[in-house]
């Protein structure tokens, strides 16, 4: 008799109890009516992942173990997976249920707790010891939970206590290339230990995090037979004989531009509408990240909901409020244009006696950028629109950005972008329908806070600062390893020099969409009181 497993790929809010679990019983409800005999949700659903030091409140572990007996009183005829977690005897765990017709039948506590990269989960759980398998249409399934299954051992061991398919419940977040990793990792354990396994992962945007979903199924010869399309919503059910998966739809992985594009624009979506604001608003100033930014935000939310403000100075050229103009009417979106030159005047006049007798410098550009931020924040506050800040990870990384400038803002999609990807993420949504005109992308980048001004005239060429900054960032290369791969050693003891000063800033920006392994914040946490340099040992050879 075959056996139908339900995969409920969805997208789940943080401390939403009640939320989520109507979304389980709805899910579930509607896996029964497609003839599933188990619907599998992903890790922790029933309070959102990650949950962080919500997991140390007693009120919410509360909330969570009788959402439990909420959804189970109101499901039946189909067993249903789900994630939370469980305090036993004061000790706290991640785990999964199985619920059956009011009961639970079946209970697994997560073996392998990562704490690594942008988890922390030794923080809050303690780590389980036990196998879980039950019993469905003759078939034995074991339960396992996101690192588990990357961690050699805990699938084999699964196999030999007479399991004939694992399930695996996931909240694996997203960057780069993950999707093709985390495949190839598990696929090829799946392959040795001979065992066909169902991975369930959850899809969204929580603050940073980006969920990318792209569940699958792999046979016992480790071949993808099944694959739920990436960043979006699915429930999907595939069928087993004799325990193995039968060939279902495969969804095509994307380009990395593609991911990437669609992990913002879900990013965005997720962070509006989680937080409850009416849409979102920024500085359009007619360069590419802004022009990015705009293109993302109407992506994610539709015109109707986006609003940008051109604010030019006395050293806007022509051409970069034509640019905006044109991004504005090609997506159609509501635009003002504020021009910054009476604020600016105003500060310069009332800062001119305690500024007498001193050069220009950039103070006097960032008085202009924070003149815009004033704008831009009081525009959002009236409006009750997100603030997207449009800084890169380039610009985030040396610190070529105005704290309480361009800086200002909610949220910053761009964060984790770097300069030469973000012109690679334009030329790509330009192929959707050319909405960011072409000069936009050739012309040289600027601030526009001075006379002629160029990105350049204060850092390397982005062809070459870039992959310097991917090697110490995200690679935690020295600047010797970085100078030993051929780059200027003037450009390198630059770059690093920038990148250490200015963790302070960096520390006082706006959360951004995670799209790299190694992003500012929760991946890389560093003092910003600290005596360390990056070419210390440079200037000691």
């Amino acid at each position: 008799m075959p056996l139908k497993i339900a995969l409920a790929q969805l997208n789940f809010s943080v401390a939403d109890i009640s939320a989520n679990s109507a979304t389980i019983i709805a899910a579930a409800t509607q896996a029964r009516q497609q003839l599933a005999d188990v619907v599998v949700f992903p890790e922790l659903c029933v309070t959102g992942y990650p949950p962080e030091d919500l997991l140390l409140r007693d009120d919410f572990i509360q909330q969570a173990e009788q959402a439990i007996s909420t959804i189970a009183a109101q499901v039946h005829g189909i067993d249903v997976v789900i994630g939370y977690p469980q305090r036993i005897n004061g000790q706290l765990y991640n785990a999964a249920a199985v619920l059956r017709d009011g009961h639970i039948i079946a209970e697994y506590h997560k073996q392998a707790l990562p704490n690594y990269s942008v988890f922390d989960e030794q923080r809050y759980f303690k780590a389980g010891q036990q196998n879980c398998l039950f019993r469905v249409k003759h078939v034995q399934l074991a339960l396992t939970i996101c690192e588990d299954i990357w961690q050699p051992g805990i699938i084999a061991n699964n196999r030999d206590a007479g399991a004939h398919i694992i399930l695996s419940l996931n909240a694996s977040p997203f960057h780069a290339g993950k999707m093709q990793q985390r495949e190839d990792i598990i696929c090829a354990q799946v392959k040795q230990a001979g065992i066909p396994l169902v991975y369930v992962n959850q899809v969204g945007g929580q603050d940073e995090l980006i969920f990318d979903g792209a569940s699958f199924v792999a046979n016992c010869h480790g071949d993808i037979v099944f694959r739920a399309e990436e960043f979006a919503e699915q429930l999907r059910v595939v069928e087993f004989v004799d325990a193995a998966p039968q060939p279902n739809d495969i969804a095509p992985l994307y380009q990395p531009v593609v991911s990437e594009y669609k992990a913002l624009v879900l990013g965005i979506q997720d962070y509006v509408r989680k937080n409850g604001f009416r849409g979102a608003l920024l500085g359009l100033s007619g360069g590419i990240d802004s022009a990015l930014v705009l293109a993302l935000a109407v992506d994610a939310l539709g015109a109707e909901q986006v609003e940008a403000v051109l604010m030019p100075s006395r050293y806007t050229h022509d051409m970069s409020n034509e640019d905006a103009k044109l991004e504005a009417e090609a997506l159609g979106i509501k635009h003002h244009i504020i021009s910054i030159e009476p604020a600016v005047n105003a500060f310069n006049d009332m800062l001119a006696p305690l500024f007498a007798d001193t050069a220009k410098d950039t103070t006097e550009e960032n008085i202009q950028a924070r003149c815009r931020g004033v704008l831009l924040m009081a525009i959002s506050n009236k409006q009750g629109k997100l603030l997207l800040t449009t800084g890169n990870k380039s610009e985030m990384s040396v610190g070529y950005a105005t704290l309480y400038g361009d800086m200002a803002g909610g949220f910053a999609p761009l964060k984790d972008v770097s300069k030469l990807r973000v012109y690679q993420l334009a030329a790509y949504r330009n192929t959707l329908s050319a909405v960011i005109p072409e000069r936009v992308i050739t012309r040289p980048p600027s601030a526009e806070l001075a006379p002629d001004q160029k990105d350049e005239d204060s850092l390397p060429a982005y062809a070459v600062l870039d992959p310097i900054l991917a090697l110490y960032i995200e690679q935690d290369k020295s600047a010797a390893d970085i100078i030993a791969l051929g780059y200027p050693v003037a450009a390198v003891q630059r770059a690093i020099s920038l990148v250490d000063r200015n963790e302070y800033k960096r520390r006082q920006s706006p959360p951004g969409i995670r799209i790299t392994h190694r992003a500012f914040g929760r991946d890389r946490r560093y003092p910003i009181s600290s005596a360390y340099r990056g070419t210390a040992t440079l200037v000691e050879e």
